[in-house]
């Protein structure tokens, strides 16, 4: 592995799909919108019940089937992310079911909402063809912060245009290592921007 491919790999594993809701919601959390408003401790309760749901318990589960030796860890077939896509949307929405337990702002349920549904999309089109969850977890992330501007009329250029350029790293380096096409990668960033915008401008 070269420099070049190093780096690539640096960064699908630092912004790796399941790791993007956390830092989507750290990132809302410390912002413009009213996000910002919650105590320390409820943010902190928040952040752990996503951690858990979104990515923790998903991280364990692929480490499980990585002990069958018919599951192919790396993925590199598309029918190989159906079950961990299943698995996954399970663990996202006991996320949702306990955050409509607690007293918190109902944007969080439909954030949470719109990330299943995009896991639902992801794993059905996998069945028949490799999308990138990648971009349409970094996609969908845009398309909340773009939507929520919209709404609040809050001006977040800067914080768009740190995920834009971050999204254009990301697809690059998934280019490089060799793990989607050119429209994988478009496809990934479409879906995941298009469910979360549209979901969270008209709900």
């Amino acid at each position: 592995m070269n420099a070049k491919q190093a780096i690539a790999q640096f960064f699908s594993l630092v912004f790796h799909p399941l790791i993007i809701p956390t830092l989507g919601f750290l990132l809302l959390m410390n912002s413009g919108f009213y996000f910002s408003m919650m105590s320390f401790e409820g943010k902190k309760f928040l952040l752990i019940i996503i951690f858990l749901s979104t990515f923790l318990l998903p991280v364990l589960s692929l480490g499980l089937l990585s002990f069958n030796k018919r599951f192919d860890a790396t993925m590199s077939k598309s029918t190989d992310r159906v079950l961990p896509l299943f698995m996954s949307a399970i663990y996202y929405y006991l996320g949702y079911y306990y955050l409509g337990r607690l007293d918190v702002y109902p944007i969080y349920r439909v954030f949470l909402l719109a990330t299943i549904l995009i896991i639902i999309m992801l794993l059905l089109i996998s069945m028949k063809w490799k999308i990138s969850n990648h971009m349409a977890g970094i996609g969908g992330l845009i398309g909340a912060v773009i939507a929520l501007s919209f709404r609040m009329g809050i001006n977040s250029s800067m914080l768009l245009c740190g995920l834009i350029i971050l999204a254009g790293i990301l697809g690059t380096a998934r280019l490089i290592l060799k793990k989607h096409s050119q429209l994988q990668i478009y496809a990934g960033f479409f879906l995941g921007f298009m469910v979360n915008y549209l979901i969270i401008i008209y709900l």
